[in-house]
């Protein structure tokens, strides 16, 4: 009998599973109230999270490296301080970038789309972040994968092309200009999923112009599209600005605030080992200046007048700000002096919520003082150098009120008239340096675009002592896409640190 009742009991589940069969498989098996794929509400957060990473991570032992922020003093080879970095470097970057432009393509995609989760605001903000992501890809590495990039998936496209940078630049304004307009209808997201600016749509639209005035600035010595350039600005800035509004204060500047909870943890901390991040020294560039100004980033009173606040959470060496020389000779081997405190102090920039810079509003008046310096845009260069010393101050001390020009008089940085304008050009980016503090490569990619500010060329430097060009392609793709990496070294140059990509050409 227990035979029969177990054959029966298999006949019994087989025909319910052969009637199971007749009917819509995956309508049964879906669930009416959830959607099949991710939505742009779950996939902006982590999306920007993990771009910040990278960004943050390279900030740190890349760009600080070669800027003179910090100094990882050895003798050992491939130290990025002494313009030696080795191959495998470019991996990072290029691959945390391209993955998380596949997740902002899939964004756009979904908020694209004429159905439940259609969304111009979710479009827009998309089409910012992959312009961000873009220029920053380009102005690493030169030409790369644009048109034809992240496109396996629908196009089956495994070998994209390299797009020359000038048709790359050419795409991310046309792509910025339909994000502004995207932006303009202001349709509401979910702010829980947008850790920049808490679902405020209109201040997606300022930092989409804002990034347009930082590129157009980056190409505007290129005299094939000069005029264009200078005439968009102009457009931004004097013509249209209702139709183009940027950042004016440091409410609207685009940062990723850590707040230690959840995927906001600080790449920092969950990427960079205590001892590690205390590790650089600082350098002699970066710790002077700010001791020569008295600038209250480093020192400020205590109310209660008994010592001074470090913001940026240094660590004094005997008594003092002290840095050393960056690129220095193989065997001089200075003593580390002044670096930045781990978490375990009160204040650290490795837990800093700040530190996830994307671009702030001190930078956009450093360019309004250069389209003014040069006559592109109405207004005073004074007025503008003053704003944004002003403002790269107050991001990180909103209490700080005191006269900005009598401040840069003391500190003998004020804006003279009489000066001439390459003198006032390097006034203008030493600030700007200061306000691209953390912010990804900026300082990189300003100093190769201007030259400023000037900084010091120790004995030991390699790549006959120029500051590196470029990042080299990453060694994966000579073998994974050969025919259009060799297209693309024939078209740009030999694949080195030392060949310019197409904006630092004459």
């Amino acid at each position: 009998m227990k035979i029969i009742y177990k054959i029966t009991g298999v006949v019994l589940m087989l025909g319910l599973f052969v009637t199971s069969c007749t009917k819509d498989f995956t309508k049964i098996n879906t669930n009416p109230n959830a959607s099949p794929e991710a939505l742009p509400s779950q996939l902006l957060r982590p999306a920007l999270v993990k771009t910040l990473t990278v960004n943050m991570l390279r900030n740190r032992n890349f760009n600080n490296e070669l800027m003179q922020v910090t100094v990882d003093a050895s003798d050992a080879e491939g130290k990025v301080f002494r313009y030696d970095y080795r191959a495998n470097w470019s991996d990072y970057l290029y691959n945390g970038w391209y993955l998380q432009l596949t997740n902002f393509k899939e964004i756009y995609r979904i908020a694209s789309d004429s159905g439940l989760n259609y969304n111009r605001s979710y479009s827009g903000i998309s089409l910012v972040c992959q312009a961000w992501i873009y220029s920053m890809l380009t102005d690493t590495y030169g030409d790369v994968p644009f048109s034809e990039s992240n496109r396996a998936k629908e196009d089956s496209i495994t070998e994209p092309k390299f797009d020359a940078q000038k048709d790359i630049y050419m795409g991310l304004f046309k792509m910025l200009d339909t994000a502004n307009t995207l932006l303009t209808t202001g349709t509401a997201i979910d702010g829980s999923s947008d850790p920049v600016y808490n679902g405020n749509i209109s201040l997606w639209r300022r930092f989409c112009n804002s990034l347009q005035l930082r590129l157009l600035m980056r190409v505007s010595g290129k005299a094939e599209i000069a005029p264009m350039a200078i005439a968009k600005i102009k457009d931004i800035v004097d013509t249209r600005a209702s139709t183009y509004p940027i950042m004016t204060d440091s409410s609207h500047s685009a940062i990723l605030r850590w707040t230690g909870a959840g995927l906001l943890v600080s790449p920092y901390v969950g990427g960079v080992r205590e001892q590690d991040f205390r590790t650089p020294g600082l350098a002699s560039f970066f710790i002077d200046n700010l001791v020569a100004w008295s600038d209250p980033r480093i020192s400020i009173p205590l109310p209660w007048g008994n010592g001074t606040f470090n913001r940026w959470g240094i660590s004094p060496a005997s008594g003092a700000y002290l840095g050393i020389p960056s690129g220095y000779a193989a065997g001089e081997n200075p003593p580390k002096k002044s670096y930045f405190l781990s978490n375990t102090s009160a204040v650290s920039m490795q837990t800093e919520p700040l530190a996830g810079q994307i671009m702030n509003t001190a930078e956009v008046k450093f360019i309004l003082a250069e389209a003014a310096l040069k006559k592109w845009i109405n207004g005073s260069a004074a007025t503008f150098y003053n704003a944004g010393a002003r403002e790269s101050i107050k991001m990180w001390l909103p209490n700080w009120n005191l006269d900005i020009q009598a401040f840069l008089t003391a500190a003998d940085i004020e804006w003279e008239e009489g000066l001439t304008d390459d003198l006032k050009m390097e006034r203008i980016h030493l600030q700007k340096y200061y306000a691209l503090f953390l912010a990804d490569l900026q300082q990189w990619f300003e100093y190769r675009r201007t030259g400023h500010p000037v900084l010091p060329k120790g004995a030991g430097l390699r790549n006959n002592g120029v500051m590196p060009a470029r990042m080299t392609y990453p060694v994966l793709i000579q073998s994974t896409n050969p025919t259009n990496y060799k297209l693309a070294v024939t078209a740009q140059g030999p694949d080195q640190i030392s060949t310019q990509v197409w904006w630092q050409k004459p």
